[in-house]
């Protein structure tokens, strides 16, 4: 009945912002034509927040974007001219097309305060719609269908379910849903899609004698199932029919790789509008992002002006996201004394390399013992910066995942101003 558990994964987006990532996952990429799925907080946000907790503007192409709140409050600006606040219980249903930028600002909170807590989705595009026009609608009260039986209060946000049918447009067939449930109700898997799953995003849940806690999304064969509450909680349905093998880089959704190429080279060369508001803001943030020049002489990347290997083969990568993660690894490598190439791995940058020739004019780093020597590199980690010997690694056991972790945060740090991962 239940094919696949997949358990959120924590995602700081900078400022201290974290979401749990549920959606992409390396054994289940979509459930029906849903590509993405973040979990925001629940997070307490203070009056006079800084504004690096805002997704700044961002572009997405194929796919919209659906944020459904249940506490709190997110202003959305996009290129189409819209500015629409969203709160609990309410839609906004973007959908992107061949190509819109938007930004999410947390205006409320940083008024008043808040406790912000929702779920961001995004849809991929079917066939033949990948690059429909962009457009925008909002959608609350009637819009939402509702219903309340046996301690289950249910909200349909998009498709349709439990015979209803919800006002946004969609563009293949699909359901999602908000169940809240008392102790000890039940509630039915919505059928007739092929690909169904529930989240639990408050609470837990039982399903044939076993219990499943926040933070898991259960992905369900095309049997009939139904769940029932242990305790007060919070569940979203979501399913529908699959609409083929999908590519996903950074923001962006297709089902080839050169659109995807295409449309970061847009980005990165102003092609694309911008909200009206956040066109000064994104300037000036780019503008720094040009600016993070190091003096040194390894350095070997685009954004110090001395293409290397690291750039190749890679598509897509020159958009500002790219270029900062590619000099961030040129910068440690530079650190570190070492000057040789970043070699690439089905087209991914791969810490994987034989022993490097070292120009170190100080000695090694604080990080590695002076006494170890540079043998045995780790070839598993994410990052080119990892060049620590495996007796010395500190995540020897775990397959690099300490030192993969520490790049991704670095990485954060250095775009926390400038480019969003995700929104």
């Amino acid at each position: 009945m239940i094919e696949l558990v997949i358990e959120q994964r924590r995602r700081d987006l900078g400022g201290g912002f974290e979401v749990g990532r549920v959606l992409p996952f390396a054994k289940q990429r979509m459930v029906g034509p849903f590509i993405f799925f973040d979990h925001m907080g629940p997070i307490d946000l203070a009056p006079g927040i800084d504004r690096s907790l805002d997704v700044r503007p961002h572009p997405h192409i194929g796919l919209a974007t659906v944020s459904y709140l249940f506490s709190g409050e997110i202003t959305h600006r996009d290129s189409l001219g819209f500015e629409q606040p969203i709160r609990p219980q309410e839609v906004n249903w973007m959908t992107a097309g061949s190509g819109i930028t938007h930004s999410e600002r947390l205006e409320h909170a940083r008024a008043h305060g808040a406790r912000l807590h929702g779920i961001q989705a995004w849809v991929a595009l079917p066939d033949g719609l990948e690059e429909t026009a962009p457009s925008f609608s909002h959608h609350a009260g009637s819009d939402l269908p509702q219903w309340n039986e046996a301690g289950v209060k249910g909200h349909l946000i998009a498709g349709s379910a439990y015979g209803l049918t919800a006002g946004a447009a969609t563009h293949s067939p699909l359901f999602y849903a908000h169940l809240d449930m008392a102790a000890g109700a039940t509630a039915e898997i919505p059928v007739g899609s092929r690909e169904r799953a529930l989240y639990v995003a408050a609470g837990a849940v039982e399903i044939d004698g076993v219990r499943y806690e926040t933070g898991k999304l259960l992905v369900f064969s095309a049997q009939a199932s139904r769940v029932r509450a242990v305790e007060q909680s919070t569940v979203m349905m979501l399913g529908g029919e699959p609409v083929g093998e999908r590519f996903i880089y950074w923001n962006f959704v297709s089902s080839s790789r050169d659109r995807l190429a295409q449309a970061a080279a847009d980005w990165k060369a102003g092609r694309t509008k911008l909200p009206d508001a956040d066109d000064a803001e994104l300037s000036r943030c780019r503008t720094k992002l040009r600016l993070r020049r190091p003096l040194h002489r390894a350095c070997k990347c685009e954004v110090c002006a001395r293409p290397g290997k690291a750039l190749r083969g890679l598509p897509g990568l020159a958009d500002d996201a790219g270029r900062a993660l590619a000099h961030l690894q040129c910068s440690n490598r530079a650190r570190r004394g070492v000057n040789f190439p970043l070699r690439t791995r089905n087209g991914m940058p791969s810490g994987g390399a034989t022993r490097p020739k070292e120009t170190r004019a100080s000695g090694p780093p604080a990080s590695i013992p002076a006494a170890v020597p540079h043998r045995s590199i780790c070839r598993r980690s994410f990052s080119a910066s990892c060049r620590v010997p495996m007796k010395a690694h500190p995540a020897r056991r775990g397959g690099g995942r300490a030192m993969r972790a520490s790049a991704v945060r670095r990485t954060a740090k250095l775009l926390r101003s400038c480019a969003p991962l995700a929104g």
